[in-house]
């Protein structure tokens, strides 16, 4: 593909690079439809990750969400596992980095490289022009590597030599590091962790999943048996019914609440941000949608709570006390602290389906609004 750096060339390479359907063709699914689609992804991704439901349920919600992931853990339990198993769920362009301490921008995003023959510059796409970007081990590489996909993860477009080069749509980062406390680690900044919708983490198996995985993987491996279960285009159309979820107004005040809680919070140093309130909407909205729901729920917003905001909070020294790096099950608690202690909309579900305001109660506090 050849690429000059002019108005011109912005146009056609526009065009080529993303695939975008515009308003006129853009389509729903019906949320049974979803749902089934929905289940036949995640049984899927059983087959190769065995024992991990939730983390797979909250890895395919971000997808649907059309959020990005960060999944963190030790080495060896499968976090690159459950990236790839996703990713060949899906009939979509997958592109695969390798974060390495030499690992250049350039490696990321791509490169302009002058053709001697035509005497103009040429635009090699990068590993980040693909629908499902997995970035394996994204915390081995510096911070100035790191940074190149701060850009398209945002605005979900590239910029190299003042040219801006948009992505195709979906795009979704899944990417996997290790505990900043291992060796050969940087941590990620703020603002490239406050990208990401979500983290997880996988855990080790239960006895029986670990033996059940002896038993799977002793000739080969199942990854290689994976065939996609859901097109591209009807991801697209998956992803756009999802956005259409209904979130009253006091929902989306409960989230407001719950986020702006964390910026008042004595245990955190930095709380979460307007991003955050966005994605956590957008999150709950796909979970909904997956449970063949058409309207959010409080329980949607409390069950995604920990993934979506903990990884954006900072504790104070005091909170951290003797946990020193390993800052994750303090933040984890102080986000189910704060759960317990915001009162939250409820009501039954014909308010939701008539699009009604509920009433609001505290919900694991002592006291009630």
């Amino acid at each position: 593909m050849n690429l000059k750096p002019t108005r011109s060339s912005i146009d056609s390479s526009r065009a080529e690079l993303a695939s975008v359907p515009s308003n006129d063709a853009e389509t729903t699914v019906e949320l049974s439809d979803l749902q089934e689609a929905g289940r036949g992804i995640m049984r899927n991704v059983e087959t190769v990750i065995d024992g991990k439901h939730e983390a797979v349920q909250i890895a395919l919600t971000v997808l649907l969400a059309e959020g990005h992931l960060l999944i963190e853990d030790v080495p060896g339990v499968g976090k690159t596992m459950l990236a790839k198993a996703l990713a060949r769920s899906v009939d979509c362009t997958v592109g695969r980095i390798q974060f390495t301490p030499d690992l250049l921008p350039s490696d990321v995003t791509g490169v302009s490289v002058f053709n001697q023959a035509e005497r103009r510059f040429e635009f090699k796409p990068g590993p980040v022009f693909a629908n499902i970007v997995i970035g394996d081990e994204i915390n081995r590489a510096s911070p100035k590597t790191q940074s190149a996909l701060l850009e398209s993860m945002e605005e979900r477009q590239v910029t190299v030599d003042g040219v801006t080069y948009p992505l195709a749509l979906p795009f979704t980062v899944i990417a996997t590091q290790n505990p900043i406390e291992m060796e050969g680690t940087y941590a990620l900044p703020e603002a490239q962790r406050d990208r990401f919708m979500a983290r997880i983490s996988m855990g080790y198996p239960d006895s029986d999943s670990e033996l059940a995985m002896l038993d799977s993987r002793d000739t080969n491996s199942p990854l290689a048996l994976i065939s996609a279960v859901v097109s591209g285009e009807t991801l697209r159309d998956m992803m756009l019914t999802a956005r259409g979820v209904f979130a009253s107004g006091a929902v989306k005040e409960y989230a407001v609440n719950l986020v702006r809680a964390t910026r008042d919070d004595r245990d955190l140093r930095l709380g979460a941000s307007p991003r955050a309130t966005l994605q956590l909407i957008r999150a709950a909205k796909a979970q909904a949608a997956l449970n063949g729901r058409d309207y959010v729920l409080p329980d949607d917003i409390d069950s995604l709570a920990v993934a979506v905001l903990g990884h954006r909070l900072v504790p104070t020294s005091r909170a951290l006390g003797h946990h020193h790096q390993d800052s994750g099950p303090v933040i984890d608690d102080i986000v189910r602290r704060i759960l317990a202690d915001t009162p939250v909309p409820v009501g039954v579900a014909a308010s939701a389906l008539s699009r009604s305001v509920p009433l609001v109660r505290a919900v694991g506090s002592t006291g009630a609004s």
